[in-house]
């Protein structure tokens, strides 16, 4: 995943950051690596105009319920936000086009679609991280 955002970490360190997160949760890197490409560009300051923040892009109400302080520390940004894929993998059994929808759309809209939701921005992001995660 480039880091391209306009104060994106260096590559290295992101990437270190990605395995050492993904390794502890129990997630993949790979798919840690293409949400905050999609997220976030590997801009640890980037701000969603809907208040997710940080390279995972965490709403305040997921970071504080992941125990993040500063959602734009790299370190908690990326635990708190591989933590919380992890927990939409178990609850979506491993499928991963669904927790995706609901890491954009969130778990209720996601429930209440029985499915992906039919946004037209969820369905472009499940398809943007899948792509991506194919590529890696």
């Amino acid at each position: 995943m480039p880091s391209t955002g306009p104060h994106a970490l260096n590559a290295l360190a992101l990437h270190r950051l990605v395995n050492d997160a993904s390794a502890r949760n129990g997630v993949s890197s790979a798919l840690v690596s293409s949400v905050i490409g999609a997220e976030s560009g590997g801009d640890p300051s980037a701000i969603s105009p809907s208040g997710a923040a940080g390279l995972m892009q965490l709403m305040p109400e997921t970071a504080q319920e992941y125990g993040v302080v500063n959602r734009f520390d790299p370190y908690e940004n990326v635990d708190g936000g591989s933590r919380y894929l992890h927990d939409l993998l178990v609850r979506y059994h491993n499928n991963v086009s669904l927790a995706l929808a609901a890491y954009n759309a969130g778990p209720g809209a996601v429930d209440a679609a029985k499915g992906i939701p039919p946004y037209a921005e969820t369905r472009a992001y499940v398809l943007r991280v899948t792509s991506a995660l194919r590529d890696n």
